[in-house]
């Protein structure tokens, strides 16, 4: 801002020397003979006073569309490592890294004969057991067809058959689900997909030993035609974050081009380390152009949920004491402190003690001290 001063002239100043002694004509003429001097001093001119022309602006309530560019990450949409769920030993692997698997499709079978020999001692037991249930419900069907004869048949005969069946019965339904149980570590031997997806790392060889206990994965499998695109939006932005923001990003890997992507969930609270908010947007990848584990460049489409105050950038001064606006208000210029919020190109969202509509003075400086100003120096 160039500043002009102008400046006006002060009238003259005179100076009457009274002599109080008629009789000293002597001095009384010197003091004339310095009166005259002083009187014909014209060129000494006085301190002026300096006016300023500023230019102003006006605060103003805005809710302006705006995009942020974020680096981001792309993580296949699921991803697990496939661990064996009882111990043994691989007997045949049928998948290989970077086959593509449909979910339930065998991936490797282990052997672990203790498990087969514990299903066989359990069929066993069953079998005994429901032998055991039919024995009891015969003999006691048959007593209650004798009870229906007067006499023939006590009632604690009765009772006591009848409790034997219950307690038949029992044991046979604990025998079925212990071979149940069996009968499922065995179907643990096989290792199936979990879902549709590609394998990116086989660990093991047959012959190995797998196991739940196992740190190594047989398989880790990633499903890959759909991917999620992750990032963290800083504090300062994340109240602008809008159910249905959309977002554009690049990936290195493929030059030249740009993808879309659509909000599909939020984390809905900044995370306690670095005061973010997490998002994800579901991509579409079903022609395998993208690969999970890129890295990319986001461009987030972002609005505020409801209208705030703006002002040009220009009128921003800051100092080493702060950050500050410059206002004028019944013809006086005052400093109010501002913390900013969104900066754009060409205006910044402001927080403070002011409101909309206020004049503001654009290009201030620290020079410009609070006071009176001539409105008429103020230009728009």
């Amino acid at each position: 801002m160039k500043i002009v001063y102008s400046i006006k002239k002060n009238t003259k100043l005179y100076l009457g020397v009274l002599i109080a002694s008629a009789g000293l004509l002597g001095a009384c003429s010197q003091s004339n003979s310095k009166q005259l001097d002083n009187d014909s001093g014209e060129g000494k001119a006085q301190p002026e006073v300096v006016g300023m022309k500023m230019s102003g602006s006006i605060i103003q309530k805005l809710n302006p569309d705006y995009s942020i560019s974020l680096p981001a990450e792309l993580h296949p949409y699921e991803q697990v490592s496939v661990h064996a769920k009882v111990s043994g030993f691989i007997k045949q692997i049928f998948a290989n890294r970077g086959d593509y698997v449909k979910k339930g499709q065998l991936l490797a079978t282990l052997e672990a004969p203790e498990l087969e020999q514990q299903y066989l001692r359990d069929k066993s037991n069953e079998q005994k057991a429901n032998n055991d249930y039919v024995y009891a419900k015969q003999a006691y069907d048959r007593l209650v067809d004798a009870s229906n004869t007067a006499g023939a048949v006590a009632e604690i005969e009765l009772d006591r058959a009848k409790s034997a069946m219950e307690s038949a019965y029992s044991s046979f339904k604990a025998a079925q689900a212990q071979t149940q149980h069996s009968s499922q570590l065995k179907e643990y031997l096989r290792i199936v997909a979990p879902f549709d997806g590609i394998i990116t790392q086989r660990n093991v060889s047959v012959g190995a030993l797998s196991g739940a206990s196992s740190e190594i994965p047989i398989f880790l499998i990633a499903q890959n035609d759909k991917l999620r695109l992750t990032l963290s939006v800083p504090e300062k932005h994340a109240s602008s974050v809008q159910p249905a923001s959309v977002a554009s990003f690049t990936v290195s890997s493929q030059p030249g081009e740009e993808f879309d992507a659509k909000l599909s969930r939020s984390s809905g609270m900044l995370s306690q380390g670095d005061r973010s908010l997490t998002l994800e947007f579901d991509v579409d990848n079903s022609d395998g152009v993208l690969q999970g584990g890129d890295y990319a460049q986001v461009k987030l489409q972002l609005k505020r949920r409801k209208a705030s105050l703006w002002v040009d950038n220009n009128s921003i001064l800051k100092s080493q004491s702060g950050t500050y606006l410059l206002t004028v208000k019944e013809g006086e210029l005052k400093k109010v402190a501002i913390h900013e919020g969104v900066r754009l190109d060409s205006i910044t969202e402001v927080f403070g003690n002011f409101a909309n509509g206020d004049t503001i003075i654009l290009k201030p400086s620290e020079e410009m001290n609070e006071g009176p100003i001539d409105l008429a120096n103020l230009t728009f």
